[in-house]
């Protein structure tokens, strides 16, 4: 290695091996998603080649699982849930009751699926909202939030908003928790930052699973573990023409507002958000608020997709943290 003169760090060209750190499944599927093709993304201007790239995603049940996985960031514990679609919420909404959830529980978790602002939803994030209702062992409800091409910022955020405010007619907030993971998370902290701005109050817990909180991909993460794709197509056609640094779209430039509910954050070392989610956190922290972070050891973006130990072991902290937080709430 070699600084140039401007601090720029020059690394020769090298072979990175898999971790020996992590489980054997771990690394078996880094070995998989690691072989697969590089995706090819369409301009940002070029929406029929965006509604073509879209829609070419199968629809088999395995396909649906995977990106159900992928997606949520939540694991397939085996437990069933009964799932209605909920009609007056103001968005599309999937809420998953788990098999023996007593009938009085009045927690509610608010679920926002990834997939880079344009995959996760429909069968999948029925799914999600199915996987993460099994997880938490609390009533789900998941957003399926409507997504470029046809609707960019803020449409998907309007979605989440309205969700929350449905879930307010019936629930106390101090019942009710929000999380997403990846573009889900980046539509969580949007949504923080306009719960307060709307007057409305804060959930009692927030989960950001590696959320993009800075679209203009300013953090060292971007640079020291790239994306699998180049997502700057996906950020301008989400961002519709408004400015990137407007605090709804990259929340890190955005003020933490009083009463910013405690929030659990999650990455890993192998993650291209890496950055974002310290950086969040951070943020939090020096605004006097509770966050818990959790770095995986050699964990890529959404970790392993729901088929490593370590998949569980992360779902099991959020359910930990969830759960103190709500013992403690009044």
């Amino acid at each position: 290695m070699s600084p140039g003169t401007d601090g720029t760090l020059h690394v020769p060209a090298r072979d990175i091996p898999l971790p020996t750190t992590v489980s054997r499944a771990a690394r078996a599927t880094m070995t998989m998603v690691q072989a697969l093709p590089a995706v090819k993304v369409p301009s940002a201007r070029d929406l029929d080649a965006w509604r073509a790239f879209v829609s070419q995603r199968g629809d088999s049940p395995e396909v649906t699982r995977g990106m159900a996985l992928a997606c949520s960031g939540f694991v397939d514990t085996g437990v069933k849930a009964e799932v209605e679609e909920i009609q007056d919420a103001g968005a599309i909404v999937y809420a998953a009751t788990p098999e023996g959830l007593a009938s009085d529980a009045e927690q509610v978790y608010l679920h926002v699926h990834g997939g880079a602002w344009v995959d996760g939803g429909g069968p999948a994030g029925r799914l999600g909202a199915v996987f993460a209702a099994g997880s938490l062992g609390r009533r789900v409800w998941g957003v399926d939030y409507r997504m470029p091409p046809e609707h960019p910022f803020p449409a998907g955020l309007d979605d989440c908003v309205a969700a929350y405010r449905a879930l307010l007619r019936d629930h106390h907030p101090a019942s009710i928790a929000v999380g997403g993971i990846s573009a889900g998370g980046n539509l969580v902290a949007g949504m923080l930052l306009r719960l307060h701005d709307e007057g409305l109050p804060m959930p009692a817990a927030a989960v950001l699973n590696s959320p993009v909180a800075d679209l203009i991909q300013a953090g060292d993460s971007w640079r020291t573990c790239p994306a699998p794709q180049d997502l700057g197509e996906h950020v301008r056609l989400y961002a519709g023409g408004h400015d990137l640094r407007e605090p709804y779209l990259s929340p890190l430039f955005g003020e933490i507002p009083p009463g910013y509910p405690p929030t659990i954050l999650i990455s890993g070392t192998r993650d291209f958000l890496l950055s974002d989610t310290v950086r969040m956190h951070r943020a939090l922290r020096t605004a006097g608020c509770r966050a818990d972070l959790h770095v995986f050891e050699g964990a890529p973006h959404g970790m392993f997709s729901g088929q490593a130990p370590e998949d569980h072991q992360q779902a099991a902290e959020v359910r930990r943290f969830l759960d103190e937080v709500w013992k403690e709430s009044p």
